[in-house]
């Protein structure tokens, strides 16, 4: 037997056991398993950031797990199977990959995309372009997702730099309702600008969830060089001087 097919069938029969037999596994439903699950994608999440291999394959065991488990929990009220679960992914896949599997033509990833979000429109659940990005996604990556789903049928900006000038207008309504507007309206306009300035990032290829993370690790480092080296001093934070703390902040740039 494919040392795969082997591997993937003891990770079966082990989950067999442990809903029968132990305890904690028996207790567990999809609602308890789903803050679990949460936990481990951000903790995939994370390993890919850090381009830990290691980790990576570790947290693809821990989602495997879970993945395993619901489709046993759906197997035990007859609602579904993990055989049942691989067989749509499989179905999936050849559907919407009518250039390799049918007699579509795509020559860029870009057509792949746009041919993609139109299927996905045809399928039954999905009656909207919009309607598959879930609304519990964090607001930045919803943000983007939005923005990459409308791209995929056409609305878009014809040029990428055409952003700036969007960009522009909502920093320049950003300004103007600091100035007067109510809080309620700062935030609107606050809204739009970083709307734009995701949509711009996307543009230019940037996942904008990525940047801004690596950015969160730099000043984490940063920050934290900063205070250890006021505690070298025996120094508190709250007692240094602006102009001093921007003197230890630049030496620590130079550690990035």
């Amino acid at each position: 037997m494919d040392k795969r097919l082997q591997e993937f069938k003891r990770l079966l029969d082990i989950m067999d056991e442990l809903r029968e037999k132990c305890p904690w596994d028996k207790k567990q439903t999809n609602q308890s398993l789903r803050t679990l699950t949460i936990e481990e994608v951000y903790e995939l999440a994370e390993a890919i950031a850090e381009e830990n291999n290691n980790e990576i394959k570790k947290e693809l065991g821990d989602i495997l797990l879970h993945i395993v488990f619901y489709a046993k929990i759906g197997e035990e009220n007859s609602s579904f199977n993990i055989a049942e679960v691989i067989s749509g992914i499989n179905e999936k896949l050849i559907y919407r990959h009518p250039h390799i599997f049918g007699n579509t033509k795509a020559q860029t990833a870009k057509d792949v995309e746009e041919n993609w979000e139109r299927l996905k429109l045809k399928e039954e659940t999905k009656k909207t372009v919009l309607g598959g990005v879930p609304n519990g996604l964090p607001a930045l990556i919803k943000a983007h997702r939005i923005q990459d789903k409308a791209r995929g049928v056409g609305f878009d900006w014809d040029e990428k730099d055409q952003v700036w000038d969007k960009v522009l207008e909502e920093y320049n309504e950003l300004m103007q309702e600091l100035k007067s507007g109510s809080q309620a309206d700062i935030e609107n306009e606050f809204g739009d600008f970083f709307f734009s300035i995701i949509n711009a990032a996307r543009l230019h290829g940037i996942n904008p969830e990525n940047a801004l993370e690596k950015t969160n690790k730099k000043f984490i480092k940063r920050f934290n060089y900063l205070e250890q080296q006021t505690i070298t001093q025996g120094k508190d934070l709250k007692d240094i001087p602006l102009k001093e703390m921007d003197a230890i902040w630049e030496k620590a740039k130079k550690w990035d």
